[in-house]
């Protein structure tokens, strides 16, 4: 009989989604839970949206995500003093019991999604269970790292999805049915979501969502940074320790279909005028005399037949398309496959960024990726630099590409909605 290599051995293992105390603000002793709440750390727009959450209320979490200070070492020393403050004054406490949570976030738009938050067995590559489809930038796996060895803990969760397609029936049974009951929180962030978060604590559900989630693999939706930042502190850490896991929320997305939109580039130093100069002869520029909405409907339009990229910041929109097909095949690598190096990010990065603005993707100095549509122009306008505007490129394509092992281009896609940071955090004493 063959014997299973430690590859195969540690394939079998599974997803392993183990119960944690977690760490909960006191709604007695916050504004309100609503208050207190952020978005990932990532897709706040520094500085607006920071000194705005700050404002929201003093114990808002963006405190401990997103610390203010001179130097990172000081950062990070302030939010561990900041948590452990918090933690002692009863601000933060922790749940009496391990367990795992079903979260649920709702809009007015009819969007519904639910899943599980828990510490997932950090997984290596070549086990083939969390699939990463962007590369990530090693500063800010750093900075995180930084944070999470400060803080002793898991301060937000990243977002993972598998797709069910009942073979995770009991699972999705167990969360239907814990939605029926009253939630241990419930609140409405100003983006209009409504958030509802349960525990889970029955020894018989816990082993269900065990046994399902064994044979299954997930996809990193939101949170490439993070979970690169979970391996390096684990393998910095002898096993077993706290390390060996980290926060995430699970969503079946055969049940709960994720929205893709993309994520926007900001060119710091650049006017529109010299990127617009450096096109000539090399895509097809057409202005848009359109308002922001009209214009990116002019994008996807454009997008559907090939590459296609909206500019901003000279008070107009400029759509970008056709590139000259001799220039692709000079700058976009010939080893990949083919939907790879068709990509809008990857010939933004390949081609336009390396090859013909010669901006260097991973200098913050020279370029912010940036969630949202209209901040990003706003931000480019005020600051004189070109907004790049991009088109969502499709779940089925990002899922493909990760299976065959293929990352996309940096921060090429936003898998929404994002899972709201402050409702349940991870803390390693707990």
């Amino acid at each position: 009989m063959k014997t299973a290599g430690p590859s195969e051995a540690k394939a079998r293992r599974g997803l392993e989604l183990t119960p944690f105390r977690g760490l909960r603000y006191d709604p007695d002793r916050v504004g309100s839970l609503a208050a207190v709440t952020s978005p990932p750390y990532d897709v706040v727009v520094r500085p607006d949206g920071l000194h705005h959450l700050q404002s929201a209320d003093p114990y808002n979490i963006v405190r401990l995500i997103l610390p203010e200070a001179e130097t990172p070492e000081a950062r990070n020393a302030q939010a561990s003093a900041t948590l452990n403050r918090w933690r002692a004054e009863g601000v933060l406490t922790t749940d009496p019991e391990p367990g795992l949570y079903v979260y649920e976030q709702r809009d007015g738009d009819g969007l519904l999604q639910r899943g599980i938050i828990g510490a997932l067995r950090v997984s290596d590559p070549d086990e083939q269970l969390v699939l990463p489809h962007e590369d990530v930038m090693p500063h800010i796996v750093a900075d995180r790292a930084a944070l999470m060895l400060a803080t002793s803990a898991n301060l937000e969760p990243l977002l993972l999805t598998y797709p069910g397609d009942g073979s995770a029936a009991a699972t999705a049974d167990l969360i239907e049915r814990t939605a029926k009951t009253p939630p241990v929180l419930a609140t409405t962030t100003e983006d209009g979501f409504h958030h509802r978060l349960w525990s889970l604590t029955d020894p018989e559900d816990l082993a269900t969502v065990r046994t399902d989630l064994a044979g299954l693999q997930a996809l990193i939706a939101d949170g490439h940074h993070r979970w690169a930042t979970y391996r390096r502190l684990r393998a910095q850490h002898p096993s077993p320790s706290p390390w060996d896991h980290g926060l995430v929320l699970l969503v079946d997305t055969a049940r709960y279909p994720l929205r893709v939109r993309a994520i926007h580039r900001l060119l710091h130093g650049l006017p529109v005028a010299d990127a617009l100069a450096a096109l000539d002869g090399l895509f097809r520029v057409r202005r848009v005399d359109a308002a922001l909405p009209e214009a990116m409907e002019a994008l996807a339009e454009a997008a559907g037949t090939g590459n296609a990229f909206l500019l901003a910041g000279d008070g107009a929109f400029h759509l970008v398309d056709r590139p000259d097909p001799d220039l692709l095949a000079r700058t976009v690598p010939a080893d990949r496959p083919e939907a790879w190096r068709t990509l809008d990010a990857t010939v933004l990065h390949s081609t336009l960024l390396d090859q013909v603005w010669h901006v260097p993707e991973d200098s913050p100095a020279h370029i912010a990726y940036i969630h949202d549509t209209t901040a990003t122009v706003e931000k480019a306008e005020r600051d004189g630099g070109t907004a790049v505007l991009m088109h969502p490129v499709r779940e089925e394509v990002v899922r493909d590409l990760a299976r065959q092992g293929v990352t996309m281009p940096r921060k090429s896609t936003s898998f929404g909605p994002k899972p709201a940071s402050g409702l349940v955090l991870r803390a390693f004493d707990a």
